[in-house]
């Protein structure tokens, strides 16, 4: 289907910065005006099945079947580092490893699964904002990716990478039903890719 599209709304999740490809986006596309939409994780498929997006910069995981399918491209990864207060032995370090942190409390779950082997306290489910400012007050750590980490910085903070965990990946995810020019287009620019000579019809 080939729609006359004079929009594209491209949604992205904390610690993604779109402005790079907005702006190569801008200038070959004067005519398509792009719209920045910032979601929360939560919402990352959500805004694509009601509409409020045509793209998403997501990441991952996603589910990318239910409730209609959806194209993924893995764009980068993330590496995980760990968040503790500037008083922590962490700060001493160039990285840790999840043996390091064996005895930590961890203040919000990590993305792979992992725990520290130490029994753990319960604390209430918080934002990423949160678990730092909880991480700062010396009570437990947090393992975040980099990107939300820098997001969330502050001066009584310090991150270290973990060297043993894996890493996040940012992905752009759209609807199969939704694909169409347009979208291919801002693939390529995300991507990288050269603008084409001509646009086929």
């Amino acid at each position: 289907m080939d729609r006359t599209i004079d929009r594209l709304r491209v949604a992205f999740v904390p610690g993604v910065t779109p402005d790079k490809w907005a702006r190569v986006w801008r200038e070959r596309h004067p005519d398509i005006r792009l719209e920045l939409l910032p979601v929360e994780e939560e919402q990352q498929r959500a805004v694509l099945d009601d509409g409020t997006a045509d793209l998403v910069l997501a990441r991952l995981p996603v589910d990318r079947e239910r409730p209609t399918p959806l194209h993924c491209v893995v764009l980068y990864e993330e590496l995980p580092v760990v968040v503790a207060s500037t008083e922590h032995f962490v700060a001493a370090a160039d990285e840790v490893t999840t043996d390091d942190l064996g005895d930590e409390q961890l203040v919000l779950p990590e993305r792979s699964g992992w725990r520290p082997t130490a029994d753990q306290l319960t604390f209430p489910p918080m934002t990423a904002k949160e678990a730092v400012e909880v991480a700062a007050a010396g009570t437990g750590v947090v393992v975040l990716p980099m990107a939300i980490a820098r997001l969330h910085h502050r001066k009584d903070t310090v991150h270290r990478p973990v060297a043993d965990l894996p890493a996040t990946q940012v992905a752009l995810v759209w609807r199969k039903d939704d694909d169409g020019p347009v979208h291919q287009d801002f693939v390529g620019v995300t991507r990288g890719r050269r603008a084409s000579s001509g646009r086929g019809g």
